[in-house]
């Protein structure tokens, strides 16, 4: 258990002062506190967990993408970082969080605020999916924690996917990588995006699909947010996004499954891993998947 005055009183702007805090909800692998202060301060204090390595998390890269994004004006400003602590301090930003109806029905704004993040300072580090996805797996080996039956059996189907978006990678540019409806902020002006956790340099296509698929959106919703991001109606871009939402809930499974092993937050991680596994076991099962590995090879060869 975090003794969270101690670890107040080691953030120098709120050290000595009279301190109001309250839980935020949330937070999977971090404890998220609203601390304001006598003085006036209104902040957001995220200590982080012990466990979060095994996930692919560096928490020194999450500390300078906040910055970069901070700069788009999409991210929260960082208030403070304690390197090697786990503890990072950004400035308390007003709004309500999005559920999954609000992404559907606001595509529009959540692409005009992905141009902006995508927009920003290059991210340190690379999100790499793929990569990401195939650590995930020698951790839970390692560990010996069970997988979900018949994960591996969509092994074949993910492989025909990885090839296909291996064939025309789009360029890199500055992203979150795991855009849950809740990571959203609207106070009805410009949207504001939390929790950078994940992000690093990928392809907007990867932005995009895993939004959709965190949103548990239909492949409408994707077509929509793909022509408002690039300007186009183009079946390719629909198609690549929706191809790396599928390997993205394959990959995230097995993160639920990590920490179901590892994480003290009561939370069922394996229902969490579950719901992701029988979307991804539903698209390679269904006649799109052929439809959509064909839209993307055209539009890699063009």
């Amino acid at each position: 258990m975090t003794d969270l005055d101690e670890v107040l009183d080691g953030i120098p702007v709120l050290a000595g002062q009279g301190r109001h805090v309250s839980a935020l909800p949330g937070g999977l692998t971090n404890e998220n506190h609203r601390v304001r202060t006598d003085a006036g301060l209104d902040v957001v204090v995220r200590v982080s967990s012990p466990e979060a390595g095994l996930l692919g998390v560096d928490r020194h890269a999450e500390f300078v993408n906040t910055l970069a994004a901070a700069s788009t004006g999409v991210g929260a400003p960082v208030v403070d970082y304690l390197g090697g602590r786990g503890v990072l301090v950004v400035g308390f930003l007003p709004g309500r969080t999005w559920t999954e109806v609000d992404v559907g029905a606001n595509l529009g704004r959540l692409a005009a605020a992905l141009r902006r993040l995508h927009a920003a300072p290059s991210f340190v580090g690379r999100f790499d999916m793929v990569a990401l996805r195939r650590d995930y797996l020698a951790v839970v080996r390692e560990r010996g924690f069970p997988l979900p039956p018949g994960y591996l059996d969509l092994e074949p189907a993910v492989e025909r996917a990885e090839a296909v978006l291996g064939l025309a990678p789009e360029r890199l540019v500055a992203c979150h990588n795991d855009l849950l409806p809740a990571n959203v902020l609207d106070d009805g002006g410009d949207l504001r995006i939390i929790d950078y956790e994940y992000s690093g340099m990928n392809e907007p296509s990867f932005e995009l699909g895993n939004a959709v698929a965190e949103a548990r959106l239909g492949p409408e919703a994707l077509v929509e947010l793909c022509t408002a991001y690039y300007g186009r109606a183009d079946p390719a871009d629909a198609a690549r996004a929706e191809l790396w939402g599928f390997l993205a809930r394959y990959g995230w499974t097995l993160w639920g499954i990590i920490q179901e092993g590892t994480s003290s937050i009561d939370y069922d991680f394996r229902g969490w891993a579950m719901e992701k596994l029988d979307a991804a076991r539903a698209l390679a099962g269904g006649p799109r998947f052929d439809a959509l590995l064909a839209a993307g090879a055209a539009g890699a060869a063009r």
